[in-house]
């Protein structure tokens, strides 16, 4: 099989580069990503000589590269996103222009060259917020609170309309709060592990209570797996690691782990729109194609903190603008 995925030097798209790649060794990806800020070629460095991986610089907005490219595979896999909630606050344009308008010309290229299958890879911010208690179905109505979480919205909706219009193969995932390996050092675990390293504060939004359920990011990668391979056309999965925690259990737990004293925390004003809690039921994926997480969260932030630690030149690499971003 031939796969086109789109911003796979991101965080979550390499490592899925990186799982196909080693599970199936016949396939063939080709990785189409602009390297903005939070792309990361570095994040390759174990596939980038096989010979079935191939690389292109580009945009996923550029329609005669879409279609050269789509042309040459069965089926794309859309991660490319403008993903951190607080830059879509203060800049909304590119989180329109890519994550709505990007996937449409995706879409429309591959409808015309009638792939296969098309995965757009979203997230649970979709859903908005949670109370106390009770999950995210894949029933649950779409209530973004943020641009950035609006504009995955729209790309989910344009992508339902093609399959329902069209009868275009298309599917749909959500997944949690992933970490793990390769993030980019904004996200709160990696931008935490990073400051409690050299000693600076760890800024925790409002009263450090909201809630989020975190998955390990090549458990994501297992998931949609899963999905592009055994999923029904035209469904949503939503994908989960069923550890829920405020961001203030995770603070204290990466001060632990560090052997740093909780004087580094600092409470800062929340986030504007900041969504209370975010839980999963994961339960379709699971009873339909199998897949559960793999990874407890205990085992997962082990070893994420232990890869940073040996890899810190990545970090200050990246923090040094030392590498192609």
């Amino acid at each position: 099989m031939n796969l086109l995925v789109t911003g796979g030097a991101g965080f979550i798209g390499s490592c899925f580069i990186t799982h196909i790649l080693n599970k199936y060794p016949d396939y063939k990806v080709i990785n189409l990503d602009l390297l903005t800020y939070a792309g990361n070629l570095e994040n390759l460095k174990d596939v980038e000589n096989n010979p079935n991986y191939t690389f292109v610089h580009g945009d996923i907005c550029d329609k005669k590269l879409a279609r050269e490219l789509l042309s040459q595979v069965d089926c794309c896999l859309n991660f490319a996103a403008e993903s951190h909630v607080d830059r879509s606050i203060t800049d909304p344009d590119v989180f329109i222009n890519t994550n709505i308008l990007g996937t449409h010309n995706l879409l429309n290229t591959a409808k015309e060259l009638k792939l296969s299958r098309y995965v757009q890879v979203s997230t649970d911010e979709v859903y908005g917020t949670l109370g106390n208690t009770g999950y995210f179905t894949e029933e649950t109505h779409i209530a973004p609170n943020s641009p950035y979480s609006a504009s995955k919205a729209s790309a989910d909706m344009i992508a339902r309309s093609y399959f329902e219009t069209f009868k275009q193969p298309v599917l749909i995932t959500r997944c949690s709060n992933n970490y793990g390996p390769y993030q980019f050092p904004e996200k709160l675990i990696p931008l935490f592990i990073s400051n409690i390293l050299q000693d600076k504060q760890v800024p925790v939004y409002g009263d450090g209570m909201n809630v989020r359920d975190w998955l390990y990011v090549y458990d994501h990668c297992s998931a949609i797996d899963a999905v592009l391979h055994k999923g029904r056309e035209g469904e949503v999965y939503n994908i989960g690691g069923n550890n829920e925690k405020p961001n203030i259990e995770i603070t204290k737990l990466l001060l632990k782990e560090l052997g740093k004293p909780e004087s580094l925390i600092k409470y800062v004003e929340d986030r504007l729109g900041h969504d209370r809690r975010y839980a999963i039921d994961s339960s379709k994926i699971q009873k339909e194609l199998g897949w559960k997480p793999s990874v407890t969260f205990e085992e997962g932030i082990k070893l994420t903190i232990q890869w940073y630690l040996n890899n810190q030149d990545w970090i200050n690499n990246i923090l040094n603008k030392k590498v192609a971003v």
